[in-house]
């Protein structure tokens, strides 16, 4: 996995927020929500977490087809 390479596992990132290992690995499997270990596994991958969890967040949360009309 891309965390392994950049030197980091599911209970650095949790240790480093204070949360167990475990919510981080359900919120990365998507049995759990939460924005913040959400947050947390997206700027240790270096990307956006809209982009990391596309199917999590609406597009037009993402910044795109915010508006489909010309009014």
């Amino acid at each position: 996995m891309k965390l392994r390479l950049r030197g980091m596992t599911f209970a650095s990132i949790a240790e480093a927020i204070g949360v167990e290992r475990s919510a981080v690995s359900r919120t990365s499997l998507g049995t759990s929500r939460s924005k913040r270990i959400e947050r947390a596994l997206a700027d240790a991958l270096e990307t956006r977490v809209e982009d990391l969890f596309p199917d999590r967040y609406p597009q037009n949360e993402r910044g795109t087809n915010k508006s489909s009309s010309g009014s």
